[in-house]
């Protein structure tokens, strides 16, 4: 079974798209690809990058003699996205999409797809907080995770073939239920991202003079919230509004757990707040065991390396071997 395909076509080319043109192209996995943005701005930035071989903003030119199709649009731009390609999609195309919300995803693009195409949906577990064409880098999908999430009825050959794309970019692949899929990437990543853009909120609601400093002084816990908060508003909005259900589930049960702990620091219980603080270490713990993340200092940071000590302070307190 051949892992290189005819033609890629890239419907959006921001931080994922980009990634993919350049990790497909460095491994041979395509002989040429089709880049399509309704901006013409980012379109020139992509072809200014060499992220393709054709440029256009009509999605149906891209998507015309392709063999790969992936949607790298925001996902409330999925149906007139596929409105506009359905009737240029090749017979025996694998179609493929990189959101974050799979059911949606099915639902909404499915009644588009023409018989003989292969719709089978995925999202790379990967990402920045940073976005646009010049984003990327080929190195994006080593050792992460991509999901895939085809109906049972999805021609197998494809979603092998597939399989075998995305694991020659270096992803770990695995396929799953698309509700499952929303379910798990909730807590893991919807419910953070909406609990980061929560607390930065209330920082931007603060006295100014209060929000300068709480910017001055950002410690490792607030900087690193405000990371994930700089994110695409588009394609998060998106997120929110289309995998609804599952956050809100998963979000209520962080509230009743938030309530309790409300409660453990109102009245002083300090066995319960150490027994909790125990148990999510593990799995923090288990998360960095998983190959998900680095126990370094910092999350790997590199650190600046202390100024040399200035004379007169040496003179006046001491210090070296002797100190």
């Amino acid at each position: 079974m051949s892992t290189r395909f005819r033609r890629l076509a890239l419907i959006g080319i921001g931080l994922i798209g980009s990634s993919i043109a350049l990790a497909a192209r460095r491994q041979g996995l395509v002989e040429s690809i089709a880049i399509s943005t309704r901006r013409p701005e980012t379109l020139e930035e992509a072809r200014e990058l060499g992220l393709g071989d054709v440029y256009t903003t009509d999605p149906a030119e891209a998507v015309r003699g392709a063999d790969l199709v992936i949607l790298c649009t925001p996902v409330g731009a999925y149906e007139a996205v596929m409105e506009a390609i359905a009737p240029a999609l090749e017979p025996g195309a694998i179609l493929s999409d990189v959101g974050s919300v799979k059911r949606h995803v099915v639902r909404t693009v499915t009644p588009h797809v023409p018989e003989g195409v292969h719709f089978v949906p995925g999202h790379p577990l990967a990402g920045t907080e940073h976005s646009g064409p010049s984003a990327g880098f080929p190195e994006l999908f080593v050792k992460r995770w991509c999901v895939l999430t085809p109906e049972p009825e999805v021609d197998r050959k494809a979603v092998q073939r597939l399989v075998a794309f995305w694991s020659a970019m270096g992803s770990q692949v695995e396929t799953m239920d698309a509700d499952h899929h929303d379910m798990v990437l909730a807590i893991t990543s919807h419910v953070p991202h909406l609990i980061a853009y929560n607390i930065v909120g209330t920082v931007a609601d603060l006295e100014e003079d209060t929000q300068s400093e709480v910017i001055k002084f950002s410690a490792s816990g607030f900087r690193d919230f405000t990371r994930i908060a700089a994110s695409d508003p588009v394609m998060w909005r998106d997120v929110f509004l289309t995998n609804r259900d599952a956050v809100l589930e998963m979000l209520g049960r962080c509230l009743e757990d938030l309530s309790v702990l409300q409660r453990a620091v109102r009245v002083g219980d300090g066995p319960g707040l150490e027994a909790l603080f125990t148990r999510t270490r593990a799995v923090r713990r288990s998360i960095i065991d998983a190959g998900q993340d680095s126990a370094a200092p910092d999350f790997g940071r590199p650190h600046e390396q202390a100024p040399a000590p200035q004379e007169h302070y040496v003179r006046e307190h001491g210090g070296g071997d002797d100190a």
